[in-house]
C-alpha cells in the first residue's frame, strides 16, 4: 500500500486506472447517483409539498451497504485494503513471497468464512423476518450482498496473489478458491435447514480451545506479514465467537447493523464530494484563497487546516468524515507550502479529531442521553456539556495550532504581504470552492437537511460546479473513474468499521468494559489517582472501540465512579470525551490512524510516528482539562447553568 512520498497535485487528479471491471463501475457510479439524488428530492419534496418520500432515508441507508460492499470489492482488486505494508520492505525473494502468500491465504480463508456467516445471517433472517422496505421489498435482500461480496473477494484475493504464477498453477489454485468460496456460500445457506450439516459442523465445538489459540496465533501473524486490518480483527472476532459458543454470524450481523446508523450514509457522500472537487483544481484555488488570507502569518496554512478539520468535524460527529472528505484537499495545500510530508499527515490526521465537544456534535448529545437515562447515578444536560466543553475543546485546538505555527516557521513556510486586491481575486477565483463547506454546515445546522441530505447537498453541488461551472471533471471519460476511486476507499473503511463492532460486540458480551471499572474500584482510593487511571483507560478503549459504541457501554458504568470520587458530573463528561477524542490517535488501533493510512495510501507504522507528536501535544491538553476543573465549570457557573 505504500508509494513514493506525495506531491501536491498527488489528490487533485486520479490515482492511477481504477480498480476493478467496468460494470463495477457502472453499478457504483448508479448507486452513486442514487444516493445522491434521493436525499435532495427529500428535501424539495419536504420544503415544497410538507411531505416526506416514504422511506428514502431507508433506501439510502440501505444502498450504503451496496455501495460500501462493492467498493471493499474493488479495494480488494486494487489491493486497497488497509495493511501494515510489511511485504513492501522486503527484499525480493523467498521471504517476501512467503509474507505475501501468507497474507493472501489468510485473506482468502477469513473472508470465506465470512461469506459462511453471512450467508447463515441471511438465510436465518430469510426464514423468521418479515421486515421489509417500503414498497415491499423484504430485507434480506438488501442483505444478500454480503455473503455475495466476501465470496468474491476471497476468489478476488488470490486471482490476485497467482496474476504471475504458471499458467496450469494460476488456473488450479483460482478453481481452488471458487469452489472453497461456493462451498462456504451453500453451507451458509443451507445450515439451519440441513440438521446434516448442522450436526456436521456442530462436531466442530469440541475444537474450541485449538481454534482459540491456533487461530488467533494464526491471525496475528498474518497480520505482521501484511493481512488487511480488517481480515486480522474478523478472523480475531471469529475466533472468539467461536470459543465462547456463539455463531460467528455475530460479525456480519454487526457490519448489517451499521446499516441501522442513520447517519451512517454521510461518510460515502461527503467521501465522494471530496473526491470530486479533488479531481478538478480546487485544491489549486483554495490553495491560492486561503494563502491570500492566512499567508502573511506565521504558521497560517497549518492554522487554517486545524480550524476548518474541527469545524468539519464539529458538524459531522465523526472524525473519519473530515479525514475523508477534506484531507484530500487540504493535503496538498501544506506539501505546497514546503510542510514536511511527515508532519503535514500527522496534522491532517490530528485536526480530524479535533471539534467533537462543540455543538451539535453527536457524540456529546448521545454521552447526555447515555448519562441521564432512568435512575442514572449522575444525570447531566446536553447543553451543560456543550458549554462546559467550549474552553476545554478550544484549547486542544489552540495547543494544535501553536505546534502547526511552530513547524511552519522551522520550515520557513513561505510568507506574503496582505493585499486587499490578491485576496478579493482569490476569493472570487474560488467562490464556489469555497461556497461547498458552507452549503453543507448551513443545510445541516439551519434545521433544513439532516446530516445526510446535507452530504448529499454537498455533492451535488460539488458535481454541478467541477461539471459545468469550472468543466475540470469529463462527465463520461473521468467521473466514473473518480466514483470509482471514492468508492474503493468508503469500501475499505465501511468493511472496516462494521468488523470492528463485531469485535466491539464480543467485548460487550464478554463484560470485559466492566470488569476493568470494578478493578478501578477496587484499586484506587483517590480523586487523582482515579482521573489518572480513567485518562489511560479511556485511551486505551478510546483506540479500540468505535466511539458510539465506547459511550453508550462505559458511560453507566463511570458515571457512578465519578460520584464516588467527587467529581463533578459535566467536568467527568468532558473528560469522557477529550480521552475519546485523543484515542482516534492511540496506536495501534486508533480509528484515525487507520482512515488516514488508506486516504493518503501510507502505511500504518508510517502513521504512528507523525501523529505521535500530536498525540503527546493533544495528551498535555486532556491532562490539563482533567485536572483544572474550572476550565470547565467556570463558564458554566459565569452563565448560571451550574
Amino acid at each position: 500500500m505504500s508509494r513514493p512520498g506525495l506531491s501536491p497535485t498527488d489528490f487533485g487528479e486520479q490515482e492511477g486506472p481504477p480498480p476493478g471491471t467496468r460494470l463495477e463501475a457502472l453499478l457504483v457510479s448508479l448507486l452513486a447517483l442514487g444516493m445522491m439524488l434521493l436525499p435532495v428530492a427529500q428535501i424539495i419534496a419536504r420544503a415544497g409539498f410538507g411531505k416526506d418520500i416514504p422511506g428514502s432515508s431507508l433506501y439510502v441507508q440501505h444502498a450504503t451497504l451496496w455501495i460500501g460492499f462493492l467498493g471493499a470489492l474493488l479495494a480488494t482488486a486494487g489491493g486497497r485494503h488497509l495493511g501494515l505494508s510489511t511485504a513492501n520492505f522486503m527484499p525480493h525473494g523467498r521471504l517476501r513471497s512467503i509474507a505475501e502468500w501468507t497474507s493472501a491465504v489468510m485473506f482468502a480463508i477469513v473472508t470465506a468464512l465470512l461469506a459462511y456467516a453471512s450467508a447463515r445471517l441471511v438465510s436465518s433472517d430469510r426464514a423468521g423476518s418479515k421486515d421489509t422496505l417500503p414498497g415491499g421489498v423484504p430485507s434480506w435482500w438488501t442483505e444478500i450482498i454480503m455473503p455475495v461480496g466476501f465470496a468474491f473477494m476471497s476468489v478476488r484475493v488470490i486471482g490476485r496473489a497467482t496474476e504471475r504464477k504458471r499458467p496450469r498453477l494460476r488456473i488450479g489454485l483460482r478453481a481452488l478458491a471458487l469452489v472453497v468460496a461456493v462451498l462456504a456460500l451453500y453451507l451458509g445457506l443451507r445450515h439451519d435447514s440441513s440438521p446434516a450439516i448442522e450436526a456436521a459442523l456442530r462436531r466442530l465445538d469440541a475444537l474450541r480451545q485449538p481454534v482459540l489459540w491456533v487461530g488467533s496465533l494464526l491471525v496475528l501473524m498474518a497480520f505482521l506479514m501484511g493481512t488487511p486490518v480488517f481480515v486480522a480483527m474478523a478472523g480475531v472476532a471469529m475466533v472468539l465467537f467461536f470459543s465462547s459458543g456463539t455463531p460467528i454470524a455475530a460479525v456480519p450481523g454487526e457490519i448489517f447493523r451499521l446499516v441501522v446508523n442513520p447517519a451512517l450514509p454521510a461518510i460515502p457522500l461527503l467521501t465522494i464530494a471530496g473526491y470530486i472537487m479533488a479531481a478538478g483544481n480546487a485544491s489549486q484555488r483554495l490553495v491560492r484563497a486561503y494563502k491570500s488570507l492566512f499567508g502573511w502569518m506565521p504558521g497560517g496554512l497549518s492554522i487554517m487546516v486545524v480550524a476548518s478539520c474541527a469545524l468539519f468535524t464539529t458538524f459531522t460527529g465523526a472524525s473519519g468524515v473530515t479525514i475523508l472528505a477534506l484531507g484530500g484537499l487540504v493535503l496538498p495545500m501544506l506539501l505546497q507550502d514546503r510542510y514536511p510530508e511527515g508532519f503535514s499527515l500527522g496534522l491532517v490526521t490530528a485536526a480530524g479529531s479535533l471539534g467533537l465537544l462543540f455543538p451539535p456534535s453527536l457524540p456529546v448529545i448521545l454521552y447526555g442521553v447515555a448519562a441521564s437515562s432512568p435512575g442514572a447515578a449522575a444525570p447531566v444536560s446536553v447543553d451543560q456539556l456543550f458549554i462546559g466543553g467550549l474552553i476545554p475543546g478550544l484549547l486542544m485546538v489552540v495547543l494544535v495550532c501553536l505546534y502547526g505555527i511552530h513547524r511552519g516557521v522551522v520550515a520557513r513556510a513561505p510568507r506574503q504581504p496582505f493585499r486587499w486586491g490578491e485576496v478579493l481575486h482569490a476569493l472570487w477565483d474560488a467562490k464556489w470552492d469555497l461556497l461547498l463547506p458552507l452549503l453543507v454546515i448551513g443545510a445541516f445546522a439551519s434545521g433544513m437537511a439532516t446530516v445526510v441530505e446535507a452530504a448529499a447537498l454537498g455533492v451535488t453541488y460539488a458535481l454541478l460546479v467541477e461539471l459545468f461551472v469550472y468543466r475540470d471533471v469529463h462527465p463520461i471519460r473521468e467521473l466514473p473513474g473518480v466514483l470509482v476511486h471514492a468508492t474503493t476507499l468508503v469500501g475499505a473503511v465501511v468493511v472496516l468499521l462494521g468488523v470492528a463492532l463485531g469485535l466491539t460486540s464480543y467485548l460487550v458480551q464478554e463484560e470485559i468494559p466492566t470488569r476493568i471499572v470494578e478493578w478501578v474500584q477496587g484499586h484506587i482510593h483517590s480523586q487523582w489517582l482515579f482521573l489518572l487511571a480513567l485518562n489511560i483507560i479511556l485511551l486505551v478503549l478510546g483506540s479500540v472501540l468505535e466511539i458510539y459504541s465506547a459511550i453508550v457501554v462505559l458511560v453507566p458504568l463511570v458515571a457512578p465512579l465519578g460520584v464516588a470520587f467527587g467529581v463533578h458530573p459535566v467536568h467527568l463528561g468532558v473528560i469522557f470525551l477529550a480521552n475519546l477524542e485523543l484515542g482516534f490517535l492511540c496506536p495501534p488501533m486508533g480509528l484515525n490512524l487507520f482512515l488516514s493510512a488508506t486516504r493518503f495510501q501510507k502505511p500504518l507504522p508510517v502513521l504512528y510516528r507523525q501523529a505521535l507528536p500530536f498525540l503527546l501535544i493533544m495528551g498535555i491538553g486532556v491532562l490539563i482539562i482533567t485536572y483544572f476543573e474550572g476550565a470547565t465549570t467556570g463558564l458554566l457557573m459565569l452563565v448560571g447553568k451550574l
